[in-house]
């Protein structure tokens, strides 16, 4: 059995801010919640977050996440009496704790399970996470021998400069046998100059130790302000984006474009400049994104183009062009081989296949059959200052330009709407309908203040 302990109780000073550090958003997910996700291969027995600083705020965002557990540290006291804390919490238990920080999120999965099986394979009393750090000035160094066991860990600033040039600094990260650990964690002092008791010191009391240098340092950068958050950001992404160039995703400029980890990408797809995918978004093999679009929650079918265009929780169907400039929201449907086009606003619509809305146009709550062709200005008024009202538009239907369409409102099918028309009554199947004023011609006529005195 593996338990999971993650430190969160710290304040996060530097990061200047009312919000806990380890809530800090980095790539739509919190920093602990991070954390959590890189354990889940392990399918822990227990996870035990220990929060400190508003403790209540932690908690309510973790609600999601089933079976956690909280221990309150009160005061923090280091990390040795952080996790002093979990003693009650885990009486009797008989396993390997892992504990983590909540504010290292860039561990990877594979890590954390070689970490395990090497502590567990070893009969290890304990396992240390290290890197190697190119450049570990004010990190303390991990010593250990050919067969990775630990010899000691020496602060940098007690270091002689021989021992300076060992590259090895401790991650932070821990593996022990429970059973070792909680026989010796009352006996941590807090005899430093910090008043603190640290977890480090549990490891002097504790055979065998051996140690496991992370294959990239990344992984274990924490996050003690904003630059390194956007530093880890940077780090992310790089990730991602390398994944799926090699899985045969084109990335025109990857420095300018921004792709979530819940994103699911085709073959063959195109992403262009200045383009950003978030959150539940799957887009099928063919596509061309961008340049200058913004898709999140959204499903992209195959072979469809969107240029500079936003598109949130919606659903373009197969071979259809978005944009430029066109707004898809709050669950908008397009079917396949549409042409949504320039300055075009959609909410709530559902439009069928071969269906053309190319001009400056909203439609709102609107459902459209096949064929149909939206006049360039043509809207829905589907809001009458307290209710949203529903358009249908029949197979084949086109409106001229600038009608104006006064939900709840029916066209049928094959109608022609006369350009200027503002139509506020249903219209049968097979018709022409004209809802203007006939043009007046006045000759000569001239304003007042025109006219010569």
């Amino acid at each position: 059995m593996i338990a999971v302990a993650i430190l969160a109780a710290g304040k996060g000073t530097r990061m200047k801010s009312n919000l806990p550090k380890v809530l800090h958003q980095l790539g739509g997910k919190s920093l602990v919640e991070r954390v959590l996700t890189s354990t889940q291969n392990l399918s822990p027995s227990r996870q035990i977050v220990i929060v400190g600083y508003c403790a209540d705020q932690v908690r309510a965002e973790m609600q999601s996440w089933p079976n956690l557990e909280f221990v309150e540290q009160t005061e923090q006291l280091g990390t040795g009496h952080a996790v002093q804390q979990v003693l009650p919490v885990l009486q009797g238990f008989d396993g390997d704790l892992l504990v983590l920080n909540g504010d290292v999120p860039l561990l990877r999965p594979e890590t954390l399970e070689k970490m395990l099986a090497t502590h567990q394979k070893h009969h290890n009393a304990a396992t240390i996470l290290t890197a190697q750090l190119p450049h570990p000035k004010g990190y303390g160094r991990v010593f250990c021998d050919a067969q990775m066991h630990l010899q000691e860990i020496i602060e940098d600033r007690d270091c002689t400069p021989a021992q300076r040039q060992n590259q090895r600094i401790n991650a932070g990260v821990y593996c022990f046998r429970w059973s070792a650990l909680a026989e010796v964690l009352p006996d941590l002092k807090a005899e430093n100059d910090q008043k603190e008791y640290y977890l480090t010191d549990a490891v002097n009391y504790l055979d065998p130790v051996m140690v496991l240098d992370v294959e990239d340092y990344q992984e274990i950068l924490g996050i003690n302000d904003r630059k390194q958050l956007a530093t880890a950001y940077t780090i992310l992404q790089d990730r991602i984006k390398d994944a799926w160039l090699a899985a045969g995703v084109t990335i025109v400029d990857p420095d300018s474009i921004t792709i979530d980890e819940t994103v699911e990408l085709g073959t063959d797809v195109i992403i262009e400049p200045q383009t950003h995918l978030r959150g539940d978004t799957k887009i099928d093999t063919g596509c061309r994104i961008g340049p200058g679009s913004l898709i999140e929650n959204s499903r992209i079918c195959a072979n469809v183009q969107v240029l500079y265009s936003v598109i949130s929780d919606s659903r373009v169907g197969d071979n259809s062009r978005i944009g430029p400039y066109t707004h898809l929201r709050g669950n908008v449907h397009i079917g396949e081989k549409c042409r949504v086009g320039n300055f075009v606003e959609m909410k709530k619509t559902i439009i069928g296949d071969r269906t053309n809305v190319a001009h400056l146009s909203y439609l709102g709550d609107a459902t459209l059959g096949t064929q149909v062709n939206i006049g360039a200005g043509t809207i829905t008024a589907n809001y009458d200052g307290v209710n949203k009202h529903p358009t249908q538009i029949g197979d084949r239907t086109k409106t001229g330009a600038n009608s104006v369409l006064v939900a709840p409102i029916r066209l049928g099918t094959d109608v022609t709407v006369a350009a200027g028309s503002t139509i506020t009554k249903d219209v049968g199947d097979d018709a022409l309908v004209v809802a203007r004023q006939r043009q007046s011609i006045l000759p000569g006529w001239r304003p007042i203040s025109s006219k010569k005195t």
